[in-house]
């Protein structure tokens, strides 16, 4: 069975929307991205830290999920990273009110001995040396590199990330960080410009406008699916990561082709995401729902026309 190694914060999250507002819960793109994959035939393992105010039934749902979290480290006496946003009305935009880094601070990620071959690695939105340090410590090449990052790295460690990128296949950004990191608004112009920083493949998310992958001069693009209700969009591009890796690793395919049935699997997925707070809908979703969902996706773009 192929392996799966996911790097990338398990955490606390405090959300307000529109349609209300939650205490601390579960959070973290490595949680996000760990529960998307488990819907995949694959062994995989999650790389985090947390303190021991982390709590047993939080670990034991992702073991449930069959996740390895043999690679989460428990820091004594410290305390687990913690975010709290507040979601504007179009729930596009937000404001980060709090972040407590905590135990991730120091954190110094170590690969689990079984995971050193892992087949794909999925580089969750982490400091661009923690995730320079987990390919370090990968005994074989893995057959893909998947990493996601976000404007702020862009910001504050961008000679550090530049470094980051040349090492790996695919990069997953949205629309704005795209146009950051190239300097470019077009985004056909900017994703040539990021290919040509290492990765072969980009992949540009645009939340409710679906999202496009870019490969050499071809172009592929997969709508959002319209839902009835949006709750909370937090994690939905970690889910959408966890969906686009755990399909490439459990099909063993990195062409272009099979990369754009995982761009599906992974919009698939995330769309369930926010239809709950935080990770509820994913702890309580099933197979048949993700199956027949992603009917639902084919529908929303097969049409005959004569050419």
């Amino acid at each position: 069975m192929n392996k799966l190694l996911i790097v990338g914060t398990v955490a606390f999250d405090a959300i307000e929307t529109p349609f209300g507002k939650t205490d601390k819960i579960l959070g973290g793109a490595a949680t996000y991205i760990g529960l998307s994959a488990s819907f995949f035939n694959l062994q995989s393992a999650i790389v985090s830290v947390v303190g021991d105010d982390f709590p047993q039934e939080h670990l034991d749902l992702l073991t449930s999920k069959n996740i390895d979290i043999s690679g989460i480290e428990i820091v004594k006496g410290g305390k687990t990273f913690f975010w709290s946003g507040l979601y504007h009305n179009d729930l596009n935009s937000r404001d980060t009110l709090v972040t407590e880094l905590n135990v991730l601070a120091d954190f110094q990620p170590k690969v689990p001995q079984n995971y050193k071959d892992a087949d794909v690695v999925m580089l969750g939105n982490l400091h661009p040396l923690v995730q320079s340090s987990v390919l370090d410590q990968m005994e074989k090449k893995p057959k893909l590199v998947v990493l996601d990052t976000m404007n702020f790295w862009m910001d504050c460690a961008l000679p550090e990330l530049l470094d980051v990128i040349k090492r790996v296949d695919v990069i997953t950004i949205n629309d704005e960080e795209a146009r950051q990191l190239s300097g470019e608004y077009s985004l056909v112009k900017a994703a040539a410009k990021i290919q040509d920083m290492g990765p072969k493949y980009v992949v540009i998310k645009k939340g409710e406008h679906g999202a496009l992958l870019f490969h050499n001069r071809e172009v592929f693009f997969a709508p959002a699916l319209p839902l009835e209700d949006v709750f909370d969009p937090t994690g939905a591009g970690d889910t959408f990561a966890g969906g686009f890796s755990g399909f490439i690793a459990q099909s063993e395919n990195i062409s272009f082709s099979n990369m754009k049935n995982a761009i599906i699997y992974g919009s698939n997925l995330a769309s369930f995401c926010v239809e709950k707070f935080g990770t509820e809908r994913m702890e309580t979703l099933s197979k048949a729902e993700v199956a027949i969902r992603l009917q639902q996706f084919k529908s929303l773009t097969q049409f005959d026309i004569e050419i």
